[in-house]
């Protein structure tokens, strides 16, 4: 395992819509047929935050193999040799580096963490795991000696403070005991995106497409019924101006939609702006938008219904065993840097 690592995670709990496909699922497929073979791809499942909030959790397991099918139902390669599927609970080394990174973390910086303030705001009860799992999601990162890691913005946070946590043990011990992932910035350069997808609510695109939402005419799930799906579309909100421009501040819906156009027709934004502004029957453009639904939904689903789950599970069970061998030496590494283990 000599090249460089991507890392990246897969989600495990709860069904995908067409935002988490378009904003979430294709940039991960796109990426290892872009970066396989010239990088090293972990592309795993981590099923351990997937509880940090409620959950059902009869049906976590079942839902996480759901899941990883729709990912190879999108194109991802599960047969390709650089690129290893795994799910965290399943490499126990990520739940013994959490613990010890805990002991270098520090209450006020996690405190300061944003995603914890807005998914705790309001509620009653707030487990500690909510509160702690940059620190886990920091185990997850340095325990591969990850360099590149694709994150959407809401997380730069996340890779700030692992940063600090591994730059901090790094200096407390004097050697190396992590490869630090690149900063931000690099990022951004090295996944040559400017800004991340985020498609908007069908019914009020002033919010992002979310199973949290109480309408479900907004979101289109990747198991919808085609037809229906298609009817969402063309029920979705505009606006009165009566003229197509590309404007998310003033015409979020019309924008919304020539973004999904775009994005499942594999066409640049540029070329579909070009050939839908400043026309003005948003009738059209509905029914291109539906059209394109139906086709993605239709393939999807057939291409769903024919993954291979045996295969699946079989590269899950060997890239774990793969994942198991390569973290054992960076745990034991610090585990002998802060006393738990002899110095040789």
């Amino acid at each position: 395992m000599s090249k460089e690592i991507i890392l990246t995670g897969l989600r495990a709990n709860g069904t995908f819509h067409l935002g988490n496909y378009l904003g979430g699922i294709q940039p991960m497929v796109n990426l290892q047929r872009d970066k396989a073979g010239e990088y090293q791809i972990n592309m795993f499942v981590p099923d351990l935050h997937s509880f940090t909030t409620p959950v059902e959790h009869q049906h976590l397991f079942r839902s996480t193999i759901t899941n990883l099918k729709m990912y190879v139902a999108a194109g991802l390669d599960v047969h390709d040799p650089d690129t290893f599927v795994y799910r965290q609970s399943y490499i126990p080394a990520h739940s013994e580096m959490a613990w010890i990174l805990d002991c270098f973390a520090y209450f006020g910086e996690i405190s300061r963490m944003t995603q914890f303030k807005e998914k705790s705001d309001g509620q009653a009860n707030v487990s500690v795991a909510l509160f702690n799992y940059p620190v886990l999601m920091a185990a997850d990162i340095l325990l591969y000696n990850a360099k590149w890691v694709p994150l959407g913005d809401d997380q730069k946070q996340h890779l700030e403070i692992t940063r600090d946590i591994g730059e901090r043990l790094n200096n407390k011990f004097g050697t190396e005991l992590f490869v630090l992932p690149e900063t931000w910035d690099k990022q951004l350069q090295f996944a040559q995106r400017e800004v991340s997808v985020r498609i908007r609510s069908l019914v009020d695109p002033t919010k992002k497409m979310s199973k949290s939402i109480s309408d479900p005419r907004g979101t289109i799930e990747l198991t919808d019924d085609p037809v229906e799906a298609a009817k969402k579309v063309m029920s979705a909100t505009t606006d009165s101006l009566g003229k197509i421009a590309f404007n998310f501040a003033e015409q979020p819906g019309i924008s919304n939609l020539l973004q999904i156009l775009a994005l499942l027709t594999h066409q640049s934004q540029a070329a579909v702006n070009t050939e839908w502004e400043g026309k003005n029957s948003y009738g059209d453009l509905k029914k291109a938008v539906a059209e394109a639904v139906q086709v993605f939904l239709t393939d999807f689903q057939t291409k769903l219904a024919a993954v291979d789950e045996i295969a699946l599970m079989a590269k899950l069970e060997e890239s774990e065993e793969r994942m198991r061998e390569a973290t054992a030496p960076v745990l034991y590494r610090v585990q002998q840097a802060v006393g738990l283990r002899p110095q040789e």
